[in-house]
């Protein structure tokens, strides 16, 4: 294996989560299937990086500890500015962040989905080499200043 293809969401409202994943994570909508209960989008590595199909009411996703999907990780863009960029438009919604942290050798934002999906907006730092140096597993993650 070398490539994560894609992940599959059951959603309970459609339309709200494809707002999500456009608008915020910045996938583009390749199509519907399933007679309009599923969509397929990408952010253009694939054919699709994300499937949503709805599924309507439904228990959410767990908390705490457990066994499952802890988030998704989604990378924004190569640069500090387009990370930052994203913080702001997140603010200018008034989209609640979960978190924000310096892992090292990326910088992230932490967010929820309409469903309560836990999403990783993230960049790599553009200064650290990872296939060379691995030290950033060993480093705490530090907090992120983005105003």
């Amino acid at each position: 294996m070398t490539t994560l293809g894609h992940i599959v969401l059951y959603v309970k409202d459609l339309q709200d989560s494809i707002r999500f994943y456009v608008e915020i994570v910045g996938l583009g909508l390749r199509g519907m299937t399933f007679n309009g209960r599923a969509a397929i989008l990408s952010g253009g590595s694939t054919h699709h990086e994300l499937m949503l199909i709805e599924t309507g009411e439904a228990p959410g996703p767990l908390r705490g500890k457990r066994i499952g999907l802890y988030h998704s990780g989604w990378k924004i863009g190569n640069h500090p500015d387009e990370l930052k960029a994203v913080y702001n438009k997140l603010r200018d919604m008034d989209y609640p962040l979960h978190g924000k942290a310096d892992h090292s050798i990326s910088q992230s934002l932490y967010l929820f989905d309409p469903d309560g999906n836990e999403v990783e907006l993230y960049i790599d730092n553009p200064d650290y080499d990872w296939k060379q140096n691995d030290n950033w597993m060993q480093e705490p993650v530090k907090a992120l200043d983005l105003d």
